[in-house]
C-alpha cells in the first residue's frame, strides 16, 4: 500500500480550515481513526506534532496541531463514537495535551496482543489483518519540521486510512476467541489513562544506580534538573543537551571549573557549560543531611518477609501467572499488571481478588489470576 485512496490530503492549519474539518467531522457517523506524530528524542516533551484523523463519509485529515494549538472544537464532533487508536498509551496523553477527550476507545495493539499475536506493531497487524505493507521508515522522523515533506503526508495518511477495517477484522476475532469483553474492560478503563508519574524523574536517569555515593546521587540530580531546565528552554530532547551517561560521568568526574566541562564535552557552549557547573558545585555543597537516599521515597515496601523470602515468594507467583499466561496465549503483562503481582508477594492473610480489585485489576483479570495466585500462596512459608 504505498498511497491513500483518495490522495494525500492538505495540512489544516488555519482556523479556518479547521472549522470546516470539524463540521465534515460532525456530519459523518461511526468510528473516528486517531493518530498523533511526535518528535520524540528530538524536541522536549512528548506534544503532539501532527494529529491524523478519518471517519467514513467525511475522509482523512491532517491537522497541524502545532499551529492550531487547542484541538477541543473536536470533541463535539466526533460525539460518542469510538476512537480507533494503535497503541492509546502511546497517543492518548499528547491528544489530551491538545484538548481531546474520547468517549469510547479501540486499541488495535491492545486487541492484537489479546489476541495473542506475538507481532503487534501497525505495519505488522495491517498485514496480517488486510494483507497491506505499510512502510514504517517515518515513524522516528523529526515531526516538528515545517513544512512536512509529501512522503511524511503519505504515509501519515496512510496510517488513519487502515486503522478502521483492522478494527472490525479485530473485533470480530475477538467475538470468536470469546476475549471480546475483556477488550471492553481493557479499552473503558484505557478511558483514564494517564502516564506514570515519578515523584523524582531524576532517577530514571541511565547508570545511576551504579553510583554508591550520595554526594554523586546528588551531583546527577542537580545537573539533571539543569539540563531539563535548559532543554525545555530550548525545546530540545534533553539528551541533545546532554546523553544521560554523560551527565552520570560529569557527576563523578571532580571537575573543578565550567572550563574543566568544557574540556571534556566540547559540544557544550560557554554558557550550558556555566549553568552545569552551578549545579555541580551547588550539589557538592550540601550537607549530608541535605543529600538524596540511595533509594527513591516510597519505593520500599513494608513486608514481613526477608529480603531472600519476599524475592522467592514474588519468583514463584510470577512463575505461576507466566504458566497460565502460556496456557491462556495472553501475554503475561495483559493478563495482569506484573507490578501487582509482585506487590501482592508482600501480603499476609489477604484475599487476593479483593486485593487485585482494590489495586485497579478488571474483573476478566482477576477471574482468570485470583485462583492460580490464591492456589500458590496457600503453598508458600507463612511468617
Amino acid at each position: 500500500m504505498e498511497t491513500p485512496a483518495n490522495g494525500i490530503p492538505d495540512v489544516v492549519d488555519t482556523p479556518e480550515d479547521f472549522s470546516s474539518t470539524v463540521a465534515s467531522l460532525a456530519a459523518a457517523t461511526g468510528p473516528i481513526a486517531i493518530d498523533a506524530e511526535r518528535a520524540s528524542g528530538i524536541r522536549y516533551g512528548q506534544r503532539a506534532f501532527l494529529v491524523q484523523l478519518r471517519r467514513d463519509g467525511a475522509g482523512t485529515f491532517l491537522l497541524d496541531s502545532e499551529t492550531l494549538g487547542d484541538l477541543s472544537g473536536l470533541n463535539p464532533a466526533l460525539g460518542s463514537d469510538e476512537w480507533v487508536i494503535h497503541s492509546v498509551t502511546q497517543d492518548l496523553p499528547c491528544l489530551q495535551d491538545r484538548g481531546m477527550r474520547p468517549a469510547a476507545l479501540f486499541d488495535t495493539e491492545l486487541a492484537a496482543r489479546l489476541l495473542g499475536w506475538e507481532k503487534f506493531g501497525l505495519a505488522a497487524v495491517a498485514e496480517r489483518t488486510l494483507g497491506v505493507r505499510l512502510a514504517k521508515e517515518h515513524s522516528a522522523a523529526d515531526w516538528s519540521t515545517r513544512p512536512l515533506p509529501k512522503a511524511w503526508l503519505n504515509y501519515a495518511a496512510l496510517d488513519v486510512e487502515v486503522l478502521l477495517p483492522i478494527r472490525d477484522i479485530l473485533h470480530q476475532q475477538l467475538l470468536d476467541a470469546d476475549r471480546w469483553e475483556f477488550a471492553q474492560q481493557e479499552f473503558d478503563h484505557l478511558l483514564d489513562f494517564q502516564p506514570k508519574h515519578f515523584a523524582e524523574p531524576w532517577r530514571r536517569t541511565h547508570g545511576l544506580s551504579k553510583l554508591k555515593s550520595r554526594r554523586d546521587i546528588a551531583r546527577v540530580r542537580e545537573l539533571w534538573l539543569a539540563r531539563d531546565a535548559m532543554a525545555g528552554e530550548a525545546d530540545l530532547a534533553p539528551s541533545k543537551v546532554l546523553r544521560d551517561r554523560d551527565l552520570v560521568a560529569l557527576a563523578q568526574s571532580g571537575v573543578k571549573s565550567s572550563d574543566d566541562i568544557m574540556t571534556k564535552w566540547r559540544r557544550l557552549s560557554r554558557a550550558e557549560a556555566a549553568r552545569l557547573f552551578r549545579a555541580y558545585r551547588k550539589a557538592s555543597r550540601l550537607t549530608v543531611d541535605e543529600l538524596p537516599s540511595r533509594q527513591e521515597r516510597g519505593r520500599t515496601q513494608s513486608t514481613p518477609f526477608s529480603h531472600t523470602d519476599l524475592k522467592d515468594r514474588v519468583a514463584a507467583l510470577k512463575s505461576a501467572m507466566a504458566e497460565l499466561a502460556e496456557s491462556l496465549s495472553i501475554p503475561h503483562d495483559v493478563l495482569l499488571q506484573p507490578t501487582l503481582v509482585k506487590s501482592l508477594a508482600a501480603q499476609t492473610h489477604v484475599d487476593v481478588a479483593d486485593y487485585l480489585a482494590e489495586a485497579g485489576a478488571r474483573p476478566w483479570q482477576i477471574e482468570l489470576s485470583a485462583p492460580v495466585l490464591t492456589k500458590t500462596l496457600a503453598g508458600l512459608p507463612r511468617t
